[in-house]
């Protein structure tokens, strides 16, 4: 599906690690959401998120793979590969079982991140580690059933590179999300466009901007829409962070600056794009309004073809 030729975009599911928080669970290193993978109540609450946002109008569901590897479950004292990729099966399982509830077609993304932080593109480790990790979780993502990879929150072009590199030689498509200062830059300093350039050259179909407030989500939109750059995807962080230290992890339910309306109004704004949706702050709500500016048939969507 091209976008050009006036087809709406697909529509990316909201924060799980925000509703976790509002519902009462703790989302801490080294697994962050994964930790509720470990337990039955927690992965009752995860598929109960993954089912709302179906039911709310997303494309796009998310399993919850952002924290399954072993260098995680080391962090945790736990001998890691094992438990790790026990973990991989469990979050796609619990996504598809929810893509699956409905009659339209519902596409899993497997969620690749930094390997160290998101927000610490200082810890990026050397390129040899990036390609081994990397190539360890795309290698259990390949052996279930993910329609795709989002490698996504990716601060340096130098391990998002890798990460894509990772996913292509499994097969996989790759979506492949940078975390964006308000200058259109990465976190690391890098420009976007060079970023972007250098994942598409590397095998990525779409580029992305996720975890970054809606205005420097725009600034960097504004860079990306080139013909060169290829097709765009945006799901942005709605946290009020008012008095907060930027990019710092606070173990609370965060509400959303925007209203499920006004973020629809925002996203609407972005009408070029081929993937919207909705990064931490959002929610199952804030998804259904978004679905509500791009309605769906029972039909279904497929995804687009890359540029």
């Amino acid at each position: 599906m091209d976008r050009r030729s006036g087809s709406r975009p697909l529509i990316l599911d909201g924060g799980l690690g925000t509703e976790l928080q509002r519902r009462g669970r703790s989302v801490t290193a080294p697994w962050w959401t994964a930790h509720c993978l470990r337990d039955a109540d927690g992965r009752r609450l995860i598929a109960q998120i993954h089912a709302e946002y179906v039911t709310a109008g997303a494309d796009v569901i998310t399993a919850d793979t952002f924290r399954t590897t072993p260098r995680a479950a080391n962090r945790a004292g736990i001998a890691g590969h094992t438990v790790a990729a026990d973990l991989v099966r469990t979050a796609v399982a619990l996504a598809r079982e929810a893509a699956d509830t409905v009659r339209r077609r519902v596409l899993v993304a497997g969620s690749v991140a930094p390997v160290e932080d998101c927000y610490r593109p200082d810890l990026v480790p050397n390129d040899g580690v990036l390609r081994r990790e990397h190539a360890w979780l795309a290698e259990q993502l390949a052996r279930t059933s993910v329609d795709l990879v989002l490698v996504e929150t990716m601060n340096t072009a130098r391990e998002a590179v890798a990460a894509t590199r990772a996913v292509c030689a499994e097969g996989l498509p790759a979506w492949v999300s940078f975390v964006c200062t308000d200058d259109a830059r990465l976190l690391s300093g890098t420009d976007v466009v060079a970023a972007a350039t250098a994942v598409r050259a590397a095998g990525a179909d779409m580029v992305l901007v996720n975890c970054t407030d809606p205005a420097g989500t725009d600034g960097a939109l504004r860079r990306l829409r080139r013909p060169d750059v290829g097709p765009l995807g945006a799901y942005p962080n709605l946290e009020d962070r008012r008095g907060l230290p930027p990019a710092a992890a606070v173990d609370r339910y965060l509400p959303p600056r925007l209203t499920p309306d006004a973020f629809a109004e925002l996203c609407a704004g972005w009408y070029y794009l081929d993937v919207v949706g909705g990064c931490c702050g959002s929610t199952p709500t804030h998804i259904a309004a978004l679905r509500g500016r791009f309605p769906v048939d029972d039909r279904g969507v497929r995804p687009r073809e890359s540029g």
